[in-house]
């Protein structure tokens, strides 16, 4: 599984790629390596040894997909938080070593590491051998996922964490194996397409769901009950109350508390503010309202029954959590 990662497409043939796909020219690799990765230092292990290396990357939505290898051996550190990039790190062939709080931990061949680099320390070393099927996510569409499918974004206990899943014969490798298959069948995959998003969405959400249990992190429910009172009751009115927009400071009388204490809250045990969630939840309401709405209705119309005046502002935020325009989704449940 994965032995011909984004070198055959699905039917066994040979992909041909438009960028150079190998290198000896440690400049040209490393160019590489910041715009797939981030900046990070790399070291060679034998002094003066030159890599052999193959690059090659693929697009899931907002994901990069990396065929990579130095072809020598290898210590990077210092990678930039700055970029704002998760790594996970899927060991085709060879072996890495991780650091880990306290050590380091090593994966072979069907082994696979997840490290948030945007939140916490990191450096790995690998063999001469090693071959890599790497994934590039950014940290914002993570927690964006998180939010989405979870209802809140989990805190730097999940972040923070430098931790392996899946491993030979698991839904992660399945899941990639899928994925890679997906995005070299035959002819170009564009990365905006329903393919693409759909691939991505699904790699976010299991990779949270392995990253969390190795992690010791409840996802289905366990910050919405360790949250306080106050933040369950102005999540149900905010649910309730989308398509009117009530006040932040309106939902904060209604349960009690101050609205600095209502955001506090919300920072807390959710991970975002009690207007990026009101924001969320009336963006799932016109998308709703979208697939749902009789045919004679226009998203103009539609819009302007949630409230949306300014619609450049509005396609661009809803094409940020949907992956298409809020045309796409009318016209695609028309049919």
């Amino acid at each position: 599984m994965l032995e011909h990662a984004l070198i055959r497409d699905s039917l066994g043939a040979p992909i041909r790629h438009g960028a150079r796909s190998r290198s000896t020219d440690w400049d040209e690799v490393e160019a590489f390596c910041r715009t797939v990765y981030m900046p990070y230092r790399v070291r060679p292990l034998e002094r003066l040894s030159r890599p052999d290396a193959t690059m090659i990357s693929a697009r899931a939505g907002r994901i990069t997909m990396t065929r990579f290898a130095y072809g020598t051996g290898i210590h990077l550190d210092r990678f930039d938080p700055e970029a704002g990039n998760i790594l996970v790190l899927n060991t085709l062939r060879g072996a890495l070593d991780h650091s880990t709080t306290g050590g380091s931990v090593a994966t072979g061949t069907g082994e696979s590491f997840v490290v948030d680099c945007s939140r916490t320390d990191y450096w790995l070393e690998g063999d001469a051998d090693h071959m890599q099927l790497n994934l590039t996510i950014p940290h914002d569409v993570m927690a964006e996922t998180a939010e989405r499918w979870f209802g809140f974004v989990p805190g730097d206990d999940l972040w923070t964490s430098r931790v392996k899943i899946g491993g030979p014969g698991s839904a992660w490798l399945s899941l990639l194996d899928y994925a890679a298959r997906a995005l070299t069948r035959p002819g170009p995959v564009a990365t905006t397409t329903a393919l693409s998003r759909h691939i991505e969405e699904m790699l976010c959400v299991e990779l949270l769901r392995q990253w969390a249990a190795e992690a010791g992190v409840r996802l289905e429910d366990g910050a919405r009950a360790a949250a306080p009172g106050y933040v369950r009751r102005a999540e149900e009115i905010m649910e309730a109350e989308a398509r009117e927009a009530p006040s932040i400071g309106e939902v904060a009388a209604r349960v009690g508390v101050s609205a600095r204490t209502l955001s506090g809250g919300f920072r807390r045990f959710r991970g975002l503010s009690p207007r990026d969630f009101l924001a969320a939840r009336r963006l799932d309401g016109l998308k709703h309202a979208l697939e749902t709405a009789p045919p004679s209705h226009t998203v103009s119309r539609i819009a302007a029954d949630w409230g949306f005046a300014n619609f450049g502002a509005l396609a661009a935020r809803y094409r940020d959590r949907f992956g298409e325009l809020p045309s796409h989704t009318r016209a695609r449940t028309r049919h």
